[in-house]
Order: C-alpha cells, then sequence, then structure tokens
C-alpha cells in the first residue's frame, strides 16, 4: 500500500491508528488503490 500511494508505511500504519490526517490527495490516493471512495473509507466527524 505504502509503496503504491508513495509513502513509508508508517505513515499508513499512523493512519489507521488515527494519528495522523491524511491530505485530500493522500486520501484520493488511498482509496484509489482500494478500488473505494474518500467517504467510504474515512469516517467525517462533525466538530
Amino acid at each position: 500500500m505504502a509503496k503504491k500511494v508513495g509513502v513509508r508505511r508508517e505513515t499508513i500504519l499512523s493512519i489507521e491508528k488515527g494519528n495522523y490526517y491524511p491530505s485530500v490527495k493522500l486520501a484520493h490516493d488511498i482509496a484509489k488503490v482500494l478500488q473505494t471512495t474518500i467517504d467510504d473509507l474515512f469516517i467525517f466527524e462533525d466538530t
């Protein structure tokens, strides 16, 4: 995954743990690799 989207594997791990919020471009790239949408991949909470 990390190699396919051009980031370090630690970045993907941080995203999975909720410690890092990806840029829109990175979120788009991850969703594209997983063949899904950003909305289905990430949970957006109202603050």
